[in-house]
C-alpha cells in the first residue's frame, strides 16, 4: 500500500502550486463578520466561510489538489480513501470533475446526508464499523481490489498543501480589508486544516499565532500536544463527527512545531456555539465548525482585544438531526 506520507513534507511552494491547480475547481470563500459575536467574545472575529465551499467543506481543496496532480496513467485507476464524510464527498466531487472512479470506505454511522452526497458525486461506498481499526482493515481490501491511488484524508502532502490555500486566501482577504490578524483558530481532528494553516502562516505571516480547537470528548490532539508525542483514540464519541480521527506523522510535524496551543470545548459548549452562529450569522455550519467559536468564548483572556481569523470548516449537517433538536 503506497502511503504518500512517506514521500515528503510539503513546502510553501507546494501550496502556491496547489493554489493555481485547484483554482478552476474551488470557490474563493467569503470572510464574514458579526458585531454581536465581536461584543460577546471581546475580540474581532473574521470568519473564513468554507461551509460555502464546493462540496460544502474545505476538504475539497486538498482533494482537488491530489486528484488534479495525478498523471493520466495514475488517474485511470481512480482514487480511494476512508472518511467519515467531508473528505469522502470532496474526493468524490474532484474525481467526478476529472471523470475517474472514487472508492470510499465510510463508517456505517456517518451522517446520511454525507453518504447521500458521496453517492450524488459518483463515489462508490463500502461501509465499515465506526472505529479506526475497522476503517483501515476495510480500506486495505478495497485498495487491493482496485489498485486506486490512496488519498489520505489528511496525512498526505498533496492534501495538506491544498488545505494551505485556505489560509493563503484568508490573508489576501485581510490585506484587501487593510488589516492583518493576531491569530487564527481552526478545528483539529486529524490535523489537515491546521497543518495547511501552519505551513502557510509560518511562511507568509509568522507573527500570527495558530490555535487548534478540539472537543473535550475527542481531545487526543490536546493530550498529544501536552505529552510531546501522538496519543490516538480509536473511537471517541462527540457531536463534532468530523473531529474523531487521530493525528498522524505528517500532521504532527506541523502541529508540534507551529501551533501555539490546543483548546477544548464541551459538547454543550459546541452545540451552543453552533446554534449562536446559525441564529446570529444566518449560516448553515456543522458541529465541527463550531468548536473554534466555543473555545474562543471559553477562553476570553486568550483572545481579548485581538483580531482573530476563525475557519468555519464545513456545512454538511444532517438537517433532520440538528443537535439542539435532541434536547
Amino acid at each position: 500500500m503506497k502511503d504518500h506520507s512517506e514521500m515528503h513534507i510539503p513546502t510553501f511552494d507546494d501550496v502556491i502550486a496547489a493554489h493555481e491547480r485547484i483554482r478552476p475547481h474551488v470557490h474563493r470563500t467569503p470572510v464574514l463578520t458579526s458585531s454581536y459575536l465581536n461584543d460577546l467574545s471581546g475580540c474581532e472575529l473574521f470568519f473564513k466561510c468554507e461551509n460555502f465551499q464546493k462540496a460544502g467543506a474545505f476538504k475539497v481543496r486538498g482533494a482537488s489538489n491530489a486528484v488534479f496532480g495525478l498523471s493520466d496513467a495514475q488517474a485511470a485507476r481512480g482514487v480511494a480513501t476512508h472518511s467519515s464524510g467531508n473528505h469522502a464527498l470532496s474526493l468524490s466531487y474532484a474525481a467526478g470533475r476529472r471523470g475517474i472512479p472514487c472508492h470510499v470506505v465510510m463508517p456505517r454511522t456517518a451522517p446520511q446526508a454525507k453518504k447521500d452526497a458521496v453517492r450524488g458525486y459518483g463515489g462508490i461506498i463500502t461501509e465499515c464499523e465506526p472505529s479506526t481499526s475497522s476503517r483501515e482493515e476495510y480500506f486495505a481490501r478495497v485498495q487491493q481490489e482496485t489498485g486506486a491511488d490512496f488519498v489520505h484524508p489528511y496525512n498526505d502532502p498533496r492534501v495538506i498543501a491544498g488545505q494551505g490555500t485556505c489560509a493563503c486566501e484568508l490573508m489576501e482577504q485581510m490585506q484587501e480589508r487593510g488589516g492583518g490578524l493576531d491569530c487564527v483558530v481552526a478545528p483539529i481532528g486529524g490535523g489537515g486544516m491546521i497543518s495547511g494553516t501552519c505551513l502557510t502562516l509560518s511562511r507568509i505571516a509568522p507573527e500570527v499565532k495558530i490555535y487548534a480547537a478540539e472537543p473535550e470528548q475527542a481531545d487526543d490532539a490536546a493530550r498529544s500536544f501536552r505529552a510531546g508525542h501522538i496519543i490516538a483514540d480509536d473511537a471517541p464519541e462527540t457531536v463534532a463527527d468530523g473531529l474523531k480521527v487521530p493525528l498522524k506523522d505528517l500532521t504532527w510535524h506541523f502541529v508540534s512545531r507551529h501551533v501555539t496551543d490546543i483548546l477544548t470545548a464541551s459538547e454543550q459548549e459546541i452545540v451552543d456555539a453552533m446554534e449562536l452562529i446559525w441564529k446570529r450569522m444566518k449560516i448553515v455550519m456543522e458541529p465541527s465548525s463550531a468548536v473554534p467559536l466555543a473555545t474562543i468564548l471559553k477562553n476570553p483572556d486568550v483572545f481579548a482585544g485581538k483580531r482573530v481569523g476563525v475557519v468555519i470548516t464545513g456545512g454538511n449537517v444532517d438537517l433532520g438531526k440538528l443537535p439542539w433538536m435532541q434536547k
